[in-house]
């Protein structure tokens, strides 16, 4: 199941997209479920295998800027701004769609989610098949996402033919996700590159978009998400060191290991740095879930840069379980 990304792999790869399958394959932020985005029963395939309800609507990958007159009806010059400043990377548009643009893909909505992957392997697969690929994370709905290669075949098993191996993905965290259909440029996901980035180039401050939705005009808006299977709980600061339980889990942000009374601890980063938190905080989280512990206390980390968007994620992980302590 898994690949090589090798020409011999991404050949095999595009024969599948083209019949109507799904593969998975690596991208800077999480592992990604590909199925050609103008197919629209490949595209069902796609929230088959995830479980994924069908108002949650999918991420289409681009090659270039220039596919963006594929997908979207209307493209605003601070999309162009952007998409000069941020693409390749983790930055997802929402634009109105074109109607060639699937319903299935959109959720029903008259926009589109788009985004230029910046990992070499998803960019030369989206080139192969010249097409773009509709491609939510690579899990089951809700669950974890996958920033390996095995993380994939350790949530979908034998549901997918083909996993390309890109190795760890680098920045670890789903793309920040940003509204340029309405009148003003509006923040529906914190993510991978941070907002105050993003406003620098615009010249304004984004408009913070609804929290928690029923029915999201983006991924990644639900009260529950990207969870272990362990019950989370999200700490509001650090456990005391004397503190802890051996039957407990704690995803610590930073420090020693050894201070903590825990059944196991991971930490994010030794040294405190946002940007290698981000890119360990799942490999971390599924390491946790798999010693089959009771709980797990995760450590909320300072709201700037790039800790907005692993503190969305902890505090989404914990919606399903637990209140915040």
């Amino acid at each position: 199941m898994i690949r090589a990304a090798d020409a011999a792999g991404l050949a095999e790869a595009v024969r599948l997209l083209k019949a109507g399958s799904v593969v998975g394959m690596p991208t800077e932020t999480v592992y990604g479920l590909a199925a050609d985005a103008f197919n629209p029963k490949a595209c069902a395939r796609v929230f088959e295998v995830k479980a994924r309800p069908s108002f949650d609507p999918l991420i289409v990958h681009l090659a270039s800027a220039e596919w963006l007159p594929r997908v979207a009806a209307e493209i605003p010059a601070a999309a162009l701004d952007l998409a000069a400043a941020f693409w390749p990377g983790p930055l997802t548009l929402v634009l109105p769609r074109r109607p060639e643009v699937p319903g299935i893909v959109t959720a029903g909505l008259d926009t589109v989610a788009v985004r230029v992957p910046a990992h070499p392997v998803a960019l030369t697969l989206l080139a192969l098949a010249d097409t773009p690929l509709a491609a939510p994370s690579a899990n089951r709905f809700g669950a974890l996402s996958p920033t390996r290669a095995q993380h994939v075949v350790l949530g979908l098993g034998a549901l997918l033919p083909l996993v390309l191996d890109g190795g760890p993905c680098r920045v670890g965290v789903e793309s920040t996700i940003v509204d340029l259909s309405g009148p003003s440029p509006t923040l529906l996901r914190p993510g991978g590159l941070p907002r105050e980035d993003i406003e620098k180039v615009l010249g304004l401050a984004l408009i913070r978009g609804p929290g928690a939705l029923e029915r999201p005009n983006a991924p990644g808006q639900l009260a529950s998400h990207y969870a272990p299977s362990t019950p989370l709980r999200l700490l509001q600061r650090p456990p005391a060191a004397d503190t802890g339980d051996p039957n407990r889990g704690l995803l610590a942000f930073q420090g020693a290991p050894e201070r903590h009374h825990y059944g196991h601890v991971e930490i994010l980063s030794v040294r405190g740095d946002l940007r290698e938190a981000a890119a360990r905080l799942f490999e971390c989280l599924h390491r946790l879930d798999g010693l089959r512990l009771e709980t797990i206390d995760a450590e909320s980390v300072p709201s700037t840069g790039l800790g907005v968007a692993i503190n969305d994620r902890l505090s989404r992980a914990a919606g399903g379980h637990a209140t915040m302590a």
